[in-house]
């Protein structure tokens, strides 16, 4: 399998910046790698579907 690599941009605002710079410090970790570490977690897929589902129902999508 030949894996490649893409860029990924991402704004946001400077409270959830901030948050996760200090996570990221915590760890001794740049932002950058501590989001691509966060993502590459295993149970990532499972975390973000149950973010999603509390969004929908917060905004009472069917």
């Amino acid at each position: 399998m030949v894996m490649g690599t893409s860029v990924l941009s991402l704004r946001m605002d400077r409270e959830l910046l901030d948050r996760l710079r200090d996570h990221a410090a915590k760890r001794g970790m740049s932002v950058q790698d501590y989001v691509v570490r966060t993502l590459i977690r295993d149970d990532f897929d499972e975390r973000f579907q149950s973010a999603v589902e509390e969004t929908e129902r917060f905004y009472g999508v069917p």
